[in-house]
């Protein structure tokens, strides 16, 4: 919190007031970081947390239901898929997008509310931290920060928040495919702003990790170029998932 009275302030308001969704498959790893990040006690119940899993395997449904977050099942999975049911369950005035190996910085919630009641706002999100120290890392935050704030084009890495009213109107994401987060900025940006705040959101390096720097990062813009260009989304799906990235 920025200042301790917004606490109070927060804790008066509307139940809930945010929702969280957090769309997951096979993430008992890291969901109880990104969880614990949230602090929920500390809001009185103005914030629900919805986990949608994809059908895991492992305990991610049972870790998430044991942090008091409702868990809905979402068949067949896709993340496009899963946040839209989490953001069809909803009951909160405004949405926060978040993946389940990220984590918010402590002030977000507060951040996010400010944000989006000002006039004109359609769209927020986070600058990007990644957690794997090195110089390569430290540029790539660097690009997606000038991608972000000069192209209007962040990621849902970052954490897309949104007025539930204004996600509805544009339709929610895409089901079908990947980069639900670019088709999903090209349909909202004729509708208002888009705010990127200054706080960073920490998420996962491990796609680089588990696959090399450079094959990673060149595979992410071979798929961007092919989306703007209308290569059919079963061709970019079959390309990113068919052992070339490591996709998540």
């Amino acid at each position: 919190m920025d200042r301790p009275e917004d606490l109070e302030l927060w804790r008066g308001l509307a139940k809930p007031l945010l929702s969280v969704v957090i769309p997951v498959l096979n993430e008992s790893a890291s969901l109880p970081a990104t969880l614990a990040a949230l602090g929920l006690e500390r809001f009185g119940g103005t914030v629900e947390v919805i986990v949608v899993d994809g059908g895991s395997h492992d305990d991610s449904a049972a870790l998430a239901a044991a942090a008091g977050c409702r868990v809905l099942v979402c068949r067949p999975s896709g993340r496009g898929r899963q946040m839209n049911l989490g953001a069809a369950a909803a009951r909160g005035r405004y949405l926060l997008f978040l993946h389940a190996d990220t984590r918010i910085p402590d002030n977000a919630f507060i951040k996010i509310c400010r944000s989006l009641a000002r006039p004109g706002v359609a769209l927020g999100a986070f600058s990007l931290a990644l957690d794997e120290p090195g110089v390569r890392f430290r540029l790539l935050e660097k690009l997606v920060h000038w991608r972000s704030r000069f192209w209007g084009l962040p990621y849902g890495d970052q954490g897309f928040f949104v007025r539930a009213e204004t996600f509805a109107g544009v339709g929610g994401f895409w089901s079908e495919g990947l980069l639900e987060d670019v088709d999903f900025l090209r349909r909202i940006k004729p509708t208002g702003r888009l705010v990127l705040l200054p706080e960073k959101i920490l998420t996962s390096a491990r796609r680089w990790r588990r696959n090399g720097f450079w094959r990673v990062t060149l595979v992410n813009q071979m798929i961007l170029l092919g989306y703007w260009l209308g290569v059919p989304p079963h061709v970019l799906f079959r390309f990113y998932y068919g052992g070339v990235s490591g996709g998540d």
